[in-house]
């Protein structure tokens, strides 16, 4: 007859289980990395788009290119946003990378509707560069200059930019309950009263790291239980040997 010992039973099992953990942990920090790199490849390429010129404007006697930065200047802003949000998700829990996600889409709203209105009016967009370079200012005066507009792909590239932007956030939304959690060394330390009353904020905060603020009452509990079933056992004991 044969034994089978407990522990190396489960040691068996516990290295069964590893090989089908492991790449699951590791999928997900795949999926993390790249939302991460993604979200910020697009800002990276945003702030690319106000570097360049958006179109040319032909004047009496005068050439002038207008870039993306003042073409659209929120934009700039606006990419700088996305490389901080992408940041901001690397240490971020559930609760706060839902929110980033949000954030996302309002980012991408922005820049498609600052693109759009750039290039639906672009003699708006470039007063100041047409008042520099000629000295006239006056809207109706610096559309008399204006000859031809010439554009460039870039303003439309922006528009493009901004709907990748609108499906990273999408993305976000959809895979952030799948990321690992985030390491240790980045949660911060907080103090609560033992067994005193419960404390809104310490709550909201582990929510916000994925945890839930009511698993240590219900540890608590067990524990208690636990000791209450061995102060009990000793006297059965007793009476059983009588």
């Amino acid at each position: 007859m044969s034994t089978s010992d407990p522990a190396t039973g489960s040691a068996g099992a516990t290295d069964a289980d590893s090989p089908v953990r492991q790449p699951a942990d590791s999928r997900q920090r795949r999926l993390r990395v790249l939302t991460i790199f993604g979200i910020a490849a697009i800002a990276g390429l945003t702030m690319l788009t106000t570097t360049q010129n958006w179109w040319t404007l032909h004047l009496e006697g005068h050439t002038v290119p207008v870039p993306g930065s003042s073409a659209a200047p929120a934009l700039t802003s606006l990419a700088l946003c996305g490389l901080a949000l992408a940041a901001a998700l690397a240490i971020a829990g559930p609760v706060i990378r839902l929110i980033l996600g949000i954030i996302q889409l309002f980012i991408a709203f922005t820049i498609v509707l600052s693109s759009i209105q750039s290039l639906s009016d672009p003699e708006q967009s470039s007063a100041s560069l047409m008042t520099t370079a000629t000295g006239i200012s006056g809207d109706a005066s610096l559309r008399k200059l204006i000859e031809s507009v010439a554009y460039t792909p870039w303003g439309w590239i922006a528009i493009f930019v901004g709907v990748l932007t609108f499906l990273a956030g999408i993305w976000l939304l959809a895979t952030f309950r799948f990321w690992p959690v985030a390491s240790r060394k980045y949660q911060s330390v907080r103090f609560a009263p033992a067994g005193g009353p419960r404390d809104a904020v310490i709550d909201w905060d582990a929510l916000s790291d994925g945890a839930d603020p009511t698993d240590d009452e219900a540890g608590e509990d067990e524990a208690d239980g636990e000791a209450d079933h061995d102060e009990d056992r000793p006297s059965d004991d007793k009476e059983s040997s009588r």
